[in-house]
């Protein structure tokens, strides 16, 4: 049980009266439940489905992640995953802030919130004001998706990273983060930085080519991978061969990479990168909805 929740168990209610329902913490009973919401929209919904897939349960998890749900009449209608991001699932513009208002009460600190536009900014419109101020807000990231391969001819040369290109690979990681997030993910030591990496590589989910020098010319990991779809993250190409149409070719042969592991291929953009999303739309891939983050 984790200590920023010390007056609630797995299953039990820890706020009545609640405007749409009863909101509890979700045990091992429920997980039938939350996947059957999660699956309901099940691109939008790929963080707690791999979760959930993994773990085999809803119940709270020995890092202390756990999840919220909100039932009306017996029924989950709505869930939210809080460990060290707060991921909403199923929620609107009517719950959310009656979920931010909680997690406000916890007094618990989140690296990032993202998900669904909606879900997002109405739970943060209630957590905003106990939380420490954010790095930076992004109201509107297009959610994209392909589900069929792509017309554009695949880049030949994109292959899965080994564990012996961590040290080639390790460099265009870091300079991935800081170009998207702004800061630098080893500035306090590289350690659980470079974990991470290497995790992604032994899954066969880390993608790169390099150049013969020995630098990458472009990478991307399957970030997030359920049986459903996998979430796309971590897109760079190295600036030495930006401009030169390869960008279109690597994403489709992401996405034929991809779509080994799940039937749909996703990502989500921010919508000021007018390049990105001229190549995500080339390749073929569609917008089905809107995300949001918020990151500290």
């Amino acid at each position: 049980m984790a200590p920023w929740l010390p007056s609630a168990k797995a299953g039990s209610e820890i706020r009545s009266g609640h405007q749409t329902g009863t909101l509890r913490i979700l045990s091992a009973a429920d997980t039938a439940a939350l996947t059957e919401l999660a699956a309901a929209d099940a691109v939008a919904n790929t963080f707690l489905l791999s979760h959930l897939e993994t773990a085999g349960t809803a119940a709270p998890t020995a890092s202390g992640g756990q999840i919220l749900g909100v039932f009306d009449g017996g029924e989950l209608v709505a869930a939210c995953w809080a460990g060290v991001n707060v991921v909403p699932t199923g929620v609107n513009a009517d719950v959310g802030p009656e979920i931010g208002a909680y997690l406000a009460r916890t007094g618990r600190r989140f690296s990032s919130l993202f998900g669904p536009a909606e879900a997002v900014l109405s739970l943060w419109s209630e957590l905003r004001h106990t939380s420490p101020r954010p790095f930076d807000v992004r109201a509107d990231q297009p959610l994209l998706e392909i589900s069929a391969a792509s017309d554009v001819p695949p880049a030949p040369g994109l292959r899965k990273a080994r564990p012996s290109d961590l040290d080639r690979l390790l460099p265009a990681c870091t300079a991935m983060f800081e170009e998207e997030v702004g800061y630098s993910p080893v500035a306090g030591g590289s350690r659980h930085y470079r974990q991470r990496v290497l995790s992604l590589i032994q899954k066969g989910h880390s993608l790169v080519e390099f150049d013969p020098s020995g630098d990458v010319i472009f990478k991307a990991e399957l970030g997030t991978v359920s049986s459903s779809a996998v979430q796309v993250q971590g897109v760079w190409m190295n600036p030495a061969y930006r401009g030169q149409g390869l960008s279109a070719g690597y994403m489709s042969a992401v996405v034929r990479y991809a779509q080994e592991l799940a039937p749909v291929t996703s990502l989500y953009v921010n919508h000021y990168n007018a390049p990105a999303r001229a190549t995500y739309e080339s390749v073929g891939f569609k917008q089905v909805g809107t995300f949001a983050t918020i990151l500290f």
